[in-house]
């Protein structure tokens, strides 16, 4: 468990399968990540970081507000997507829904995790992708000291067409 001024980064529970799914059924949320998703895929997408978390002891975290132990979204760190230039390193990402947009929960969820990775991962760099009209994103990741990688502009071969276009970015080891 990760905590900062007002978030805990933690494990994933089953209770947290419903909050999620009503985020990834919002077409705001998921503009830039895909299509809307069922029950099934974002229950699929939990099971992953409950393996990643039993397997590495790390995962994308499900973020709750420290206050109320509000379900806010994930962020955390995973291993980087097959067949992306990211693929084998360490990637930071995170999802929060759109009511909670625009407070500094992402930020300070990212830069949570960030130093939860340099802390205890011999990783050199952790990376990040997005698609490129999704400026929120790689904003947060320029903010974060993150650069973007020079030639790492890539297609997601698990995009859908329109969102396929992506950009990669990367943050060395201080």
């Amino acid at each position: 468990m990760i905590e900062t001024e007002r978030l805990v980064l933690r494990g994933w529970r089953d209770a947290d399968r419903a909050p999620f799914h009503a985020m990834c059924s919002d077409p705001r949320v998921m503009a830039f990540i895909g299509p809307l998703q069922t029950r099934a895929e974002t229950d699929a997408a939990i099971d992953r970081q409950f393996g990643w978390q039993s397997d590495l002891g790390h995962c994308f975290w499900a973020i709750e507000r420290r206050d109320d132990a509000h379900f806010l979204g994930f962020c955390g760190l995973k291993p980087g997507a097959a067949g992306t230039p990211i693929e084998g390193e360490i990637e930071i990402g995170w999802r929060l829904g759109f009511e909670h947009w625009g407070r500094g929960y992402a930020r300070e969820a990212a830069a949570a995790s960030l130093a939860w990775g340099w802390a205890h991962l011999a990783a050199d760099s952790i990376a990040a992708i997005t698609v490129e009209e999704n400026a929120r994103s790689w904003g947060l990741m320029e903010r974060l000291g993150m650069h973007r990688v020079e030639g790492g502009d890539f297609d997601h071969p698990a995009a859908i067409p329109e969102l396929r276009r992506h950009r990669s970015y990367r943050i060395a080891r201080s």
